[in-house]
């Protein structure tokens, strides 16, 4: 095996290394945490924090209050999959200061083997006994709504994991249906949590509604990893590959790196459709298979390099579940505590939302994902902090675009989304800024992390503060994910066109209820914030400069016209275009050249400046065959204005006509 090429990054972030994030207060609690305990008294709690963030460990300590403090009997604990069990497992709190300890037994655990009816009967003889805490799944937690009627959950205290999970729709909507139902008929408590920044493209368990009636604690991804010891950078990058997958996985597999591959899902393009088949060409790229542990299921494979022993667990065979069972136990009891346990898993559709193994410094996946939670969940099992690990790396697998085969229009939507969908990661993972009106000369801001710009419009309604507040992400995903903007994004129309026509379309479809000035508002929020978040601050002297679009701005001289000029996601286009062949690059640049803006009145109008202004430099008029991609977009709003003239002209002349007759 060669040495791995390293990827082309994207994302670049580093990090301060405060250790705040991970340092423990008097009761043994982290920053995030704290905050948790502070709204302990809510008796609906939504918790919105990043992976390893010690989700975990808060609903312990918010859920032993309620039951000490609090007059509640019993706290359940559903979780997605049954292997994120083992992270409420039984705690020791009380040495690190908390009052109390938290226990499961292990008649509780139902996250073990077990059929489903023999867990929810194990539920219901939990609620009709004396113990305290029990853990189950999402998918035991509905069997026994089913079974009970709300009053059963009078004194508990329900405590859901990924709240936002990604799930089959009937199962969720079903789940929110029971879950409605039991908070209008009892006195539960309930404590939601999430490690999702993203709703829009999975199915929430409860409505926008319902979860107004919960009190939000949000911690965000930058605090969480700018307050670690030990993580210093991460990045995230692509490696474009033509052919099979498993012929190109070694050149990016660096196997002095723990590291988690996820292997695609059976029915996409990037997958052979033997699975099984898949893992042993990965493991024949590792090197030679010595044997296998028939304890704990792990692989011990001998280097082709350098001769070393690599232990290796499968998670993409399930032909034997037992010996998978075995290997989730191994791997959730041994791995998490041991950086010497395995070196290397393989997975498929599992070691995503919960997981944990600290040590993992590489999540190499295969394939474009479409879902935003699945990409940040993945980046979350690498982004736990760690004695040694300095860097954590996202490297995502994505097939070019082949001439000679079908679907180019595909491949190259999917290239270009994984590319947006690293984007929006960098926007999730920057630093967060508030914006303000800087309303003369001199009235610059002296808080932290405020900047004041020239001509923007602050939230003039509590409707687009919380948009702002709680929505922006998800904002921009819906923008980053429609596929007109993602070949805007990349070149294939100017800045401002994206900025002032696109931007404001999408956000009009989106929330249909704002008005024009309202919208303007938004639409300022999602370019200014994108363009900070993407720029490069730096301080020279008593000075803050920030750049954009290749040059440095002084932060003094910011202005909405300025930022509105800004593409802030060419630049990730410009790097995928280094890191491909000149043929894969032009199949690109057609596909994208191709892409035709559909304008409205109101959109061509407000062109309609610009398009006199160029017609007046260049002495002519906007030409629809263009190769400059800012030309082509005028001349097409032009021929639109023309085609409208013409019809409304048309339409007089009908009416006049009838009117005569």
């Amino acid at each position: 095996m060669n040495a791995p090429t390293k990827p082309v990054n994207i994302v670049d972030v580093t990090y301060a290394q405060t250790g705040e994030s991970v340092n423990i207060d008097e009761l043994g609690m982290r920053e995030m945490q704290q905050r948790v305990f502070a709204k302990r008294n809510a008796q609906h709690l939504l918790v919105k924090a990043p992976p390893a963030s010690g989700k975990s460990r808060a609903l312990m300590f918010v859920a032993l209050d309620k039951l000490y403090n609090q007059d509640r009997k019993k706290v359940i604990v559903a979780v997605p999959e049954r292997s994120i069990g083992a992270s409420f497992a039984s705690t020791n709190l009380s040495k690190y200061g908390f009052f109390a300890d938290w226990e499961i037994k292990d008649e509780h655990n139902l996250c073990d083997a077990g059929s489903s009816a023999g867990k929810v009967d194990a539920f219901i003889r939990f609620l009709e006994g004396s113990d305290a805490t029990l853990v189950c799944t999402h998918a035991t937690l509905r069997f026994a709504f089913e079974k009970l009627a709300p009053e059963a959950f009078n004194g508990t205290v329900l405590a859901i994991d990924e709240f936002h999970h990604v799930s089959a729709d009937v199962e969720s909507s079903r789940l929110g249906a029971l879950l409605r139902d039991v908070m209008n008929g009892s006195d539960v408590h309930i404590v939601a949590m999430t490690g999702s920044y993203f709703r829009g493209d999975s199915v929430p368990v409860l409505s926008a509604l319902d979860e107004a009636k919960f009190t939000p604690v949000t911690f965000n991804y930058y605090d969480q990893l700018n307050g670690y010891e030990y993580l210093h950078s991460l990045g995230i990058g692509h490696h474009f590959y033509q052919g099979r997958y498993t012929d190109a996985i070694g050149a990016v597999l660096d196997l002095n790196k723990k590291t988690i591959i996820h292997i695609p899902n059976v029915n996409s393009g990037e997958s052979t459709k033997d699975k099984l088949d898949e893992v042993g060409f990965i493991i024949d790229t590792i090197g030679h298979v010595q044997g296998t542990d028939p304890d704990t299921g792990i692989i011990s494979v001998r280097r082709h390099d350098n001769g070393a022993i690599l232990r290796v667990a499968d998670l993409v065979d399930d032909t034997d579940l037992k010996k998978r069972g075995d290997i989730l136990h191994y791997l959730s009891h041994t791995a998490s505590s041991d950086r010497d346990a395995v070196d290397i898993i393989i997975a498929l559709g599992m070691a995503k939302e919960g997981f944990d193994w600290p040590f993992a410094e590489h999540a190499l996946t295969v394939g474009y994902r479409a879902s935003l939670t699945e990409v940040i969940q993945i980046i979350g099992r690498v982004t736990r902090d760690s004695v040694g690990k300095s860097h954590a790396q996202f490297t995502n697998l994505v097939a070019e675009p082949d001439a000679t085969q079908g679907e180019v229009k595909v491949s190259v939507n999917n290239m270009l989304k994984a590319i947006t969908a690293s984007l929006l990661m960098e926007q999730v993972l920057a630093q967060n800024f508030t914006f303000k009106t800087k309303k003369f000369e001199g009235d610059d801001s002296k808080v932290p992390g405020e900047l004041k710009i020239k001509g923007f419009k602050e939230p003039s309604s509590e409707r687009v503060k919380q948009i702002v507040e709680t929505d922006l992400n998800d904002l921009k995903a819906t923008i980053l994910q429609d596929d007109t903007f993602a070949r805007a994004a990349a070149g294939s129309i100017d800045a401002e066109t994206a900025n002032r026509v696109l931007i404001p379309k999408i956000i009009r479809e989106k929330y249909p209820d704002l008005t024009e000035s309202q919208i303007e508002e938004v639409r300022q929020q999602v370019v200014v914030d994108s363009v900070i978040k993407n720029g490069e601050v730096r301080d020279v002297g008593d000075k803050r400069f920030i750049k954009m679009a290749e040059k440095f701005v002084n932060i003094d001289d910011l202005n909405i016209n300025l930022i509105d000029s800004v593409n802030p996601f060419q630049r990730a286009f410009e790097i995928m275009s280094k890191s491909v062949t000149p043929s894969v690059l032009r199949i690109i640049q057609d596909s994208i050249a191709a892409t035709r803006v559909e304008f409205s009145e109101e959109e061509a109008l407000a062109l309609f400046p610009r398009i006199q202004n160029w017609v007046k430099v260049n002495g002519r008029r906007p030409d629809i065959r263009a190769a400059d991609p800012n030309e082509k977009n005028l001349a097409s709003a032009l021929l639109f204005l023309q085609r409208l003239k013409q019809q409304r002209e048309a339409e007089s002349r009908s009416a006049a006509t009838e009117e005569r007759v």
